[in-house]
């Protein structure tokens, strides 16, 4: 903690739409910044992904990397396209390369749904969801991507993927966990923390969960429970209201992480921080949707949302409560622009592109 009030934001647009919702949502920060006052952000720019990638034959340039090492946070738009590949068919996503390299272990995914907006389940209930996902972003099955191996010839050769899941990796997570429970318990939420495993199945999850009931016991003023993936998978869909914090391993994480922006109403309203001990990168849970760049249908809500998560965390990592502030007042201005029922985005079968949808939010900054 140091009270720091001028931060440097690595920024990187990446693929396809990345470069139409990057600038309304750096406009954006700054104009929370500016009216909030309290602190000052620094916006610096790298190409990285796909395209770079077919230029220069690199994904993540070296510089790029270093200074997001060296910035107070990373803001990353979406990288990949599915026509552009590594020689081995891959795709290419320096997103994980990121997560890796500056050990990014804990996936904040949060689940809230927005006012005014056709979600796919029905229940009453289901129009008020808050809780919040927390992916292992660097171990689980991901952990050997670039390291699988193949055994045997002809008919009997198979592929094998090994996951690791290691003490001190579960150890991080959780405690990870917990505190981030402990946060919002003081903002009134339930205060519980859930580990989604398959410890009836393979003895990794058993691992884990031992550990996840060891942790635990070190934070008895927050609730903890199990489910097996499959039951969350379930339960996600029909009483989604029971969680507060799901805390779970990098493969399951991905996978759960889609099915709660799908309850948001689409991964457009999706926002996510990839969060380390000493960095932390903030991106939209989309892709670079190639099939309407340069249209104006981007949704820029789970870029902005996204931002949002950057200037809480900055607030909360320098002891600056004025970012924390100016977080809060755009989850507050998105919120109200989507109550007033005048923006409805394109993937929701609204006809509001990117333009639309930023004017909106911006005269709800003016108006708090």
């Amino acid at each position: 903690m140091s009270g720091k009030t001028q931060f440097t934001i690595t920024v990187f647009p990446g693929d396809g739409i990345g470069h139409e919702v990057t600038p309304p949502c750096i406009d954006l920060l700054n104009k929370v910044a500016e009216k909030v006052g309290g602190f000052t952000l620094n916006f610096i720019s790298f190409e990285a992904g796909a395209a770079y990638y077919k230029k220069t034959g690199v994904s993540l340039p070296d510089e790029a990397l270093e200074h997001a090492r060296q910035s107070d946070a990373t803001l990353l738009a979406c990288m990949g396209m599915p026509s552009i590949r590594y020689p081995d068919g891959r795709e290419i996503a320096p997103q994980l390369e990121l997560r890796e390299k500056l050990d990014l272990f804990a996936g904040v995914r949060p689940v809230k749904t927005l006012p005014g907006l056709p979600l796919p389940l029905q229940d009453e209930r289901a129009k008020n969801l808050d809780f919040v996902l927390i992916r292992e972003s660097t171990e689980g099955l991901f952990a050997s991507r670039s390291n699988f191996t193949i055994k045997g010839e002809g008919a009997d050769e198979a592929a094998f993927d090994t996951q690791k899941i290691s003490r001190k990796g579960c150890e991080r997570l959780f405690d990870f966990a917990f505190n981030f429970a402990k946060r919002r318990k003081h903002k009134g939420y339930i205060g519980k923390v859930t580990c989604v495993d398959k410890a009836n199945v393979l003895g990794s999850f058993y691992f884990m969960r031992q550990i996840f009931n060891e942790i635990a016991s070190k934070h008895t003023e927050i609730e903890a429970d199990h489910v097996y993936v499959d039951a969350a998978a379930l339960q996600m869909v029909s009483k989604p209201w029971i969680f507060d914090v799901m805390v779970t391993e990098n493969m399951f994480g991905d996978i759960l992480s889609d099915l709660g922006a799908g309850l948001m109403g689409g991964m457009g309203m999706a926002p996510s921080a990839d969060i380390g001990e000493h960095n932390a990168v903030f991106q939209p849970c989309h892709g670079s949707a190639p099939d309407i760049i340069g249209q104006g249908k981007a949704n820029p809500t789970a870029m902005f949302l996204s931002g949002a998560l950057m200037l809480d965390w900055l607030g909360s990592q320098y002891d600056n409560a004025a970012a924390i502030q100016a977080g809060q007042l755009i989850n507050t201005a998105v919120e109200n622009a989507y109550a007033s029922s005048n923006i409805l985005p394109y993937e929701l079968g609204g006809a509001c592109g990117t333009d639309e949808i930023t004017l909106s939010i911006l005269a709800e900054i003016d108006k708090l």
